[in-house]
């Protein structure tokens, strides 16, 4: 009979166990190893043994070492202890009975640890440098993991052909990219074949329209009303020109243009930032997609400023002034006195050298003084905002020519565009022709006896003539009265022209042309395909992307109410869309006027001291000045004219040609910014 004694080292928690909740009582409480030992060990000592535990924390790891010394007598019980120790996997020391003995194993113990201690260091200096270098190639697999995802998603909406040997895809691809695909498929097929196949359809092919980063914005806009038809007239690429102009008009400025200018041109030229092109805000987001449109907005606002000649409400004296006080003063000998009792003063154009010619850019800047300078903008913006509504209106009814042309509809060019034709400029386009008809014609000297347009076009319509307001020209109200006839005439072919001969084509005998294959070879390429969905179609289809003249009976009563709805749309629109684009003028005069009140009721009480006073109360009225000049007049204003802008081009501009039935092509592709 011995002493043993057993150091025994437990790498186990030593927290207690866990009460239970009382929010609920029934949870039983959850046991740790540390107390399921000291159970077990209690069960087989029986006196004969005797355990003592201390924790001891080790720094840096995430548990606790509990150190076990254990006496017991004779080798059973001891066979016992291993065992258990064993089963809780305890590292079992046997205690030596010298003092040398035991002084070489606590050398022996410490320098294992120190090896592992080493082995340890080593090994974590190993794994960062493994995980830096994952670190760097982490995002290309990324990319290539969900590369692979995309690929096998697409595969998987693929179907077997009948036999269950053939993957089969019926997709849409440009014309122009169908080389690029049969490349890419007879690289990828080492294994087997692959090959492509022009399946005729039914169905109305998707739209494709090729962009880049300077056009997408513009066709955004175009989209937003609705995804161009198969090989219809797209508006973006005359949107580019038109819709930042349109927008200027209502929006000029020199001074706000710039600022527009340079906000995106400073977005322009930072536009690969991966902190402008990452943003969460989705307003920043919008403004970073329209950069190229802002810039042309600015850029637009400029060039009409300078025609406005207003800079922040100031007119610039680039030219000199074509008006000469000093010879009005010399013709009129204006006393002292006289200038006392007139705060307001006339120069008369008649008199020779008051008036020297035209500006050479834009308005002369006297006007900004005069006391009727607004009395002159009202005319002139309200005849400009005519004009270029009826010129915008009637490219938009050209534009329509391309589509009947390619489309095959050539009668629509007789019966459609023509009436529509005669019926604006007959009317509208007249109007042009008398605006500038009267600038031409009527000089200073004979301004007071010039008649009025709005009378004379009034007149027209109702066939009279009026004796007060004289004709601009000889002959006119016979003239007016034909242009009317002709208009009116113009109404009945527009609405009866294209229901009549859709039912006299359909009520003509005609030669149906054989199809591409045998009644007996139209078989489905894919299980449980309908035959005539992808393959029984007839070639026309294929190149319009519509249904063949033949495909359905033509419904006289259809045609008939669709083009009574488009006649009655384009008359009355003809009316309300001129009167539309008097917007252009009612939003440029308030974009001027705010701005001037803007910088009487703000700018200008900073400039009333002229000491250093007056310097020092400069600063915060500028930068109030600024703020509200940035909030107001460039966001506020610009969103409103803007969308107004955005009217102008949906409803009386794209309503003219543009259907926006179609639907977009979404290619299978790796997006670059979804990469990046």
């Amino acid at each position: 009979v011995f002493l043993n004694i057993l150091c025994a080292s437990l790498s186990l928690p030593c927290t207690p166990a866990h009460p239970k909740s009382p929010l609920s009582p029934t949870s039983p409480s959850i046991p740790v190893p540390y107390p399921s030992f000291l159970t077990v060990w209690g069960f087989i000592s029986t006196g004969t043994t005797r355990a003592e535990g201390s924790p001891v924390p080790l720094i840096g790891e995430s548990i606790t070492w509990v150190i076990f010394l254990i006496s017991y007598w004779g080798e059973q019980i001891g066979q016992k202890i291993r065992k258990i120790s064993d089963c809780f996997h305890c590292q079992v020391y046997t205690y030596p009975e010298s003092e040398a003995s035991r002084t070489e194993a606590i050398t022996r113990l410490h320098g294992q640890i120190q090896e592992l201690s080493v082995t340890l260091e080593e090994t974590e200096k190993y794994l960062a440098e493994v995980l830096d270098k994952v670190a760097q190639v982490l995002p290309t697999w990324r990319v290539q993991v969900q590369k692979m995802k995309a690929i096998y998603l697409v595969l998987n909406q693929c179907s077997f052909d009948v036999t269950k040997k053939c993957l089969i895809a019926e997709v849409w691809c440009p014309v122009r990219d169908l080389t690029q695909v049969q490349e890419a498929l007879r690289q990828g097929s080492v294994s087997g074949s692959c090959f492509v196949q022009r399946v005729p359809t039914s169905e109305s092919p998707p739209t494709l329209i090729r962009t880049n980063k300077f056009t997408s914005g513009f066709q955004s806009i175009v989209d937003a009303y609705g995804v161009a038809s198969y090989q219809e007239v797209n508006p973006a690429p005359y949107a580019i020109i038109t819709f930042p102009f349109i927008f200027a008009i209502m929006f000029g400025d020199v001074g706000h243009g710039l600022l527009m200018f340079l906000f995106a041109l400073w977005m322009v030229l930072y536009e690969d930032s991966p902190r402008l092109r990452q943003g969460t805000n989705e307003i920043w987001l919008m403004f970073f997609e329209g950069r190229y449109l802002i810039l042309l907005m600015g850029a637009f606002s400029i060039y009409t400023g300078f025609i406005y000649n207003e800079c922040f409400s100031k007119a610039t004296a680039i030219f000199p002034s074509a008006w000469s006080v000093a010879t009005m003063a010399n013709h009129s000998s204006w006393s002292a006195a006289y200038l006392a009792t007139h705060p307001s003063l006339t120069l008369d154009p008649n008199v020779t050298g008051v008036f020297q010619g035209p500006y050479p850019f834009g308005i002369d800047p006297i006007w900004s003084l005069a006391a009727n300078h607004l009395n002159f903008l009202n005319s002139f913006k309200m005849k400009m905002s005519v004009v270029l509504g009826i010129v915008h209106m009637g490219f938009g009814v050209v534009l329509g020519v391309f589509n009947h042309v390619h489309f095959q509809q050539r009668h629509r060019l007789v019966l459609e565009f023509l009436p529509e034709m005669i019926f604006l400029l007959a009317l509208f386009g007249y109007l042009v022709f008398l605006i500038f008809y009267k600038w031409i014609k009527f000089s200073a000297a004979e301004s007071m006896v010039a008649p009025s347009i709005l009378i004379h076009f009034i007149d027209m319509f109702l066939f009279t003539s009026n004796a007060e307001n004289l004709p601009l020209y000889p002959g006119q109200v016979p003239v007016q009265m034909v242009l009317v006839v002709l208009a009116l005439a113009s109404v009945p072919v527009l609405l009866l022209g294209t229901p009549l001969y859709q039912w006299c084509r359909q009520g003509a005998p005609r030669t149906v042309r054989p199809g591409p294959l045998a009644t007996g070879e139209q078989e489905p390429l894919l299980e449980g395909q309908e035959a005539g969905n992808s393959v029984n179609a007839i070639t026309e289809d294929v190149e319009r992307g519509g249904h063949s003249p033949d495909a359905k009976h033509v419904d006289f009563a259809e045609i008939f109410m669709h083009q009574a709805i488009h006649t009655i749309e384009y008359c009355l629109g003809c009316v309300s869309n001129t009167a539309s684009y008097l917007r252009l003028w009612a939003l440029s005069l308030a974009h001027a006027q705010l701005s001037e009140v803007l910088w009487t009721m703000v700018m200008r009480n900073g400039f009333v001291g002229l000491s250093y006073v007056g310097g020092v109360v400069l600063v915060p009225v500028f930068a109030a000045f600024a703020v509200l000049t940035v909030a107001i007049l460039l966001v506020m204003e610009g969103l409103s004219a803007f969308l107004h802008a955005l009217r102008l081009h949906w409803v009386e501009f794209q309503n003219k040609f543009y259907v926006g039935a179609g639907y977009k092509l979404c290619p299978f592709a790796f997006a670059p910014d979804t990469w990046e």
